[in-house]
């Protein structure tokens, strides 16, 4: 049986378009309460957008029929221009080609290499955090995300100065995107004002930068074990490795996605446990038991797993990657719902990890709904997308996250300087209060 998508005219969303701007869940949750867990959005000029929060459908979408559906052009062309064509923008055989030859780098084995490194990196950015003070731990999670990349890419290498200037460039061209995505109608401006060049050559100058490192290893005759290392190391089936264009769009999407998210993440899962100090003792005692038995740092992280119940808790109530898009390449029908080919597909990741069909006191922050992990939730469970091109650095994302948080948790307890967490949905989803104070535990704790 066929069943007709309900529809949001263009002059409602025209009406909250400035709300929307701030923050576009509010308007999506009220038509999803309304409409159902899907409904489509005019958003002019005849164009409609397909809002879900099924997960039955973005499971078929994004695995079991996965062949008949390409992300949309908000990747493809409008996150291309400013980090090119990598392996999180690609598409077709490239696509297919450059994961096929990246993912070695990022099997456990490979990380192995790179975590004393972050271990190091995470140890030295936490002793900026002020003790006994209100604290926005945004920033300094930001920076201790964006130095892990750095010094799993380049070890040393880097000049902090370039880096600094790297991540200027990385957050300044995120926020035009934002501003691109959510105001359609001020393309003309954008274009004909100057601004969009101004950021493009933003984007120049940071693969200039870049370009230059690449150069200075190859020269260098020095092997490091980094992920820079890897990369040029890497070979596809004929035996050629990446071009320096290709390396560069590759280091670019690492350093864009490999950071935003991490910090963020992490951000949330420190104001919740500063409301749930319970989960910090239980995460201090893993810490303390695991140190214990003389395990390994690599043991010691895959062995966490108080820890990471709390990251994947976290990650449901608060999905960095809160949406997930697509656009369908034939005709296609699921459950009695038909799509024309071309049609915008935008999964609220957002609002499925809090459906209250899917998940018990969806609202409620209980880790031990993972306590026998993830797996059981895999069909509505999306923090690192799903299918073929699930991130490639999920396990480099959640090594870095356990080491973080119980490196933290070790040396300070966490008391929250909020009321209650309040969010900032941009390309991913940020802390708007990220306000905690922090205590060093004593000697006897």
């Amino acid at each position: 049986m066929r069943r007709e998508i309900p529809e949001v005219p263009l002059h409602k969303f025209l009406k909250h378009s400035l709300e929307i701007l701030k923050n576009p869940l509010p308007f999506h949750l009220k038509n999803f309460t309304q409409k159902g867990d899907i409904f489509k959005l005019n958003v002019g000029f005849n164009t409609k957008i397909y809002f879900c929060r099924d997960a039955a459908l973005a499971q078929y979408v994004l695995q079991k029929n996965q062949k008949n559906f390409s992300k949309s052009k908000i990747q493809t062309k409008d996150l291309v221009k400013y980090v090119g064509e990598g392996l999180l923008t690609a598409e077709g055989e490239k696509w297919k080609k450059q994961r096929k030859m990246m993912q070695p780098a990022f099997h456990k084995k490979q990380l192995d290499y790179l975590l004393s490194g972050m271990q190091e990196t995470i140890i030295s950015e936490f002793k900026n955090i002020p003790v006994n003070k209100k604290v926005n731990v945004f920033p300094v999670l930001n920076d201790l995300a964006f130095q892990t990349v750095v010094k799993s890419l380049f070890t040393k290498a880097a000049r902090p100065k370039d880096m600094k200037r790297l991540q200027f460039i990385t957050e300044a061209n995120q926020r035009m995107l934002v501003r691109e995505l959510r105001q359609p109608y001020l393309a003309w401006w954008f274009k004909n004002g100057g601004v969009l060049n101004k950021h493009l050559k933003l984007a120049e100058e940071a693969r200039v930068l870049l370009k230059r490192l690449v150069e200075d290893r190859k020269t260098s005759g020095k092997r490091y074990d980094d992920l820079l290392d890897m990369l040029l190391e890497t070979r596809y089936d004929n035996g050629e490795g990446m071009t320096e264009a290709q390396l560069i769009d590759e280091i670019l999407i690492i350093f864009t996605a490999g950071h935003e998210t991490t910090s963020n993440a992490l951000a949330f899962t420190f104001q919740l446990l500063a409301k749930h100090p319970e989960w910090q003792e239980k995460i201090f005692a893993e810490y303390q038991n695991l140190t214990a038995e003389g395990l390994d740092l690599m043991s010691r992280v895959s062995n966490s797993k108080i820890c990471q119940q709390v990251l994947e808790e976290s990650m449901r109530l608060f999905p960095p990657a809160y949406f997930i898009d697509r656009v369908n390449i034939k005709p296609d029908s699921f459950n009695g719902l038909t799509f024309e080919a071309g049609c915008s597909l935008l999964f609220s990741v957002y609002e499925i990890h809090r459906h209250p069909d899917l998940w018990e006191n969806p609202l409620s922050f209980l880790p031990e709904r993972f306590k026998e992990g993830s797996r059981p939730f895999s069909a509505q469970y999306f923090p690192f997308g799903a299918g073929p091109r699930k991130c490639i650095g999920n396990n480099f994302a959640l090594f870095e996250m356990i080491i973080a948080v119980t490196e933290l948790v070790k040396d300070y307890r966490i008391y929250p300087e909020f009321e209650t967490i309040d969010i900032t949905p941009l390309i991913t989803l940020k802390p708007k209060n990220a306000f905690l104070r922090f205590e060093k535990r004593k000697c006897n704790d």
